[in-house]
């Protein structure tokens, strides 16, 4: 339940962004292409800076990184690499289990090697150079064909959402303005002095 109401959150916060719809679409295309890509826990970053070089909405990249969640990676995953394997003509299958235990183990080697930079911890680079052709790269060739076409798909759907919610704002704000202007203007005049101290029946504090 709170994973669908974030969604429901994050699909209405999409339409109601102050930009042109085109600029959205391709925030929104971005982020979910990035989203079948190995780069895991850098999807966001990666998008925002892409987003930047062709004018994209970052906060719709956003938006579409969530694309990939816990309950979509796992299947993301396996279909990436096992038609990234196929299309590099690269035998066996391989289980989720097992790719995500290997991202495991290659994301603690790297921090490893990063923080021997600056400790006394050994350098150790075995096994990255297998885990690299064996998974990142095959998972890498089938996440950009499989983003590819969920990018396309999202691009031209979040126009026409986008798009037709502005078209609604847009009369809604039209139809408040010819309301008012039908009203008519309301004028207020203050009571003349001269013709409230004539009045016979004005408060008189003496009496």
């Amino acid at each position: 339940g709170g994973f669908k109401r974030s969604t429901t959150y994050l699909w209405h916060r999409l339409r109601r962004l102050p930009d042109r719809p085109q600029r959205i679409a391709r925030g929104m295309a971005l982020g979910v292409f990035l989203s079948f890509s190995p780069l895991h826990g850098f999807h966001f970053i990666v998008a925002a800076l892409i987003c930047l070089l062709v004018r994209g909405n970052v906060i719709a990249a956003f938006v579409g990184t969530f694309a990939g969640n816990p309950l979509t990676t796992p299947f993301i995953a396996l279909g990436a690499v096992g038609l990234g394997r196929r299309l590099l003509d690269m035998p066996g299958k391989i289980t989720p289990q097992f790719i995500f235990g290997e991202f495991s183990h290659a994301t603690a080697k790297i921090w490893g090697n990063v923080l021997s930079a600056v400790g006394p911890g050994p350098v150790q680079w075995d096994g990255l150079a297998e885990f690299y052709h064996e998974i990142f790269l095959p998972y890498a060739v089938g996440g950009a064909v499989m983003g590819g076409i969920a990018a396309v798909i999202a691009y031209y759907l979040t126009i026409p959402v986008v798009r037709s919610y502005h078209q609604r704002k847009a009369r809604q704000m039209e139809e408040r303005i010819a309301r008012v202007r039908a009203k008519g203007p309301i004028i207020t005049t203050a009571p003349d002095p001269d013709t409230a101290k004539a009045d016979p029946e004005s408060d008189d504090p003496q009496g």
